[in-house]
């Protein structure tokens, strides 16, 4: 390792890094890659999802491999309101990516077990004193939040069960906020695997990003039970704790990551600014890297910072709905924010969740007597009133 000197040196292998490494093996077969990860496996311990619509066609081929599980239709369930949505679901696991990138690349592209302590633009040190130099460094190691981003959060415990009995579910419940509203808006998540393999996520949309796992699994089990899902084994669980942006200053937080290498991922700010979800942000990223045909240092830096800035300014929609829910609806209340919005037409969910809302869906969002008080919507929509500083020292081992 001493003396290798990689075209590429991907630091982080979960979702952002692995697909870089992929897309680069599929479209740039000729760069030496190199992928550095701090676990033993590759992907850490998530179940991505995303919407169909999400991902154009043309970026489809990153993925194709990766898919664990499709479905044709899911459903959202309120207080008020319940709805089955004609728009497709998939998911993929971490087991899959490392198996991927395992089959895909060849060992000597694979370094895990490593931890990168410090980065610069063509080097980097590893903690074990181990230093190394590289034509370009990508770092997609995870966010760091140190106020400069305003928000609230989105956390999570999920848990993948194996039923007694088959648990009845034929589509995701994406959406399940007919349960008691705690710490803010609360909705439960499920996703049917198989006729008796079900993962069951408890999710809370919170102006607080604390955590309390024990809790949390204690609702999971009631939930199950008052479902009649009689759970036979507990398969495996994850937790995150996602950043929702309604605000701040983005190259202020750009800058707080470094100005060594590129940077890639929720490290260089690439997620919804609603959900917290960054697959389809990755996706984009990777399929519009391998395309490129200059990977010096210089340019992958350039290329990152303008991918990033376009992708927040394609994010200035969606802040300003997640500071309407965090800052114009009571905790309590803002199921309803969700409620109404999963009443709108179906086109109209799908392009908002995939970054492309047209001049008249924003129209449609604002139209008719919001689901929160008139005077603070307008304040949270204006940017007026106090904002929740997001700060936490790493999101590296949380996002998803």
């Amino acid at each position: 390792m001493a003396t290798r000197e990689p075209d590429i040196a991907i630091l982080g292998g979960g979702l952002a890094g692995g697909l870089i490494a992929l897309a680069l093996a599929e479209r740039r077969p000729e760069l030496d890659v190199l992928l550095i990860e701090q676990d033993e496996t590759l992907g850490g311990n998530h179940v991505w999802s995303f919407f169909g619509p999400d991902v154009p066609k043309a970026d489809r081929w990153l993925l194709d491999s990766l898919v664990v599980k499709a479905w044709r239709d899911y459903d959202v369930a309120f207080p008020g309101y319940d709805r089955t949505l004609a728009t497709t679901y998939y998911s993929i696991t971490s087991e899959r990516l490392d198996y991927e990138l395992r089959q895909t690349l060849p060992p000597r592209a694979i370094l895990s077990g490593q931890r990168v302590v410090e980065a610069q633009a063509r080097e980097l040190r590893c903690a074990d004193g181990t230093r190394m130099s590289a034509g370009a460094v990508i770092d997609a190691r995870g966010m760091r939040l140190a106020g400069e981003l305003s928000g609230g959060w989105q956390k999570f415990v999920g848990r993948t069960i194996e039923t007694r009995k088959p648990h009845g579910l034929e589509r995701p419940v994406v959406m399940d906020a007919t349960v008691e509203q705690l710490d803010g808006f609360r909705f439960l998540y499920c996703l049917p695997f198989s006729a008796t393999m079900l993962l069951v996520e408890d999710t809370y949309y919170s102006d607080s990003s604390t955590l309390d796992r024990a809790a949390v699994v204690k609702r999971i089990t009631e939930y199950c039970r008052c479902r009649g899902w009689g759970v036979k084994r507990v398969l495996g669980e994850e937790r995150g704790v996602l950043p929702v942006v309604s605000g701040g200053d983005f190259a202020a937080f750009r800058r707080a990551t470094g100005s060594g290498p590129a940077k890639a991922g929720t490290r260089a700010g690439l997620f919804h600014p609603l959900t917290g979800y960054s697959l389809p942000h990755a996706v984009r990223f990777a399929a519009a890297l391998a395309a490129r045909t200059d990977f010096s240092a210089e340019a992958l830096a350039e290329f990152s910072e303008a991918h990033a800035r376009a992708e927040w300014a394609r994010g200035a929609y969606a802040r300003k709905l997640a500071a309407m829910l965090f800052g114009a609806a009571a905790p309590i209340d803002r199921y309803r924010v969700l409620e109404r919005f999963y009443r709108l037409d179906r086109k109209l969910i799908e392009r908002f969740y995939a970054g492309r809302s047209t001049f008249a869906d924003k129209l449609r969002l604002l139209a008719g007597k919001p689901p929160v008080p008139v005077g603070r919507a307008l304040a949270a929509l204006a940017g007026r009133g106090e904002a929740n500083r997001l700060r936490h020292g790493s999101l590296r081992a949380e996002i998803a």
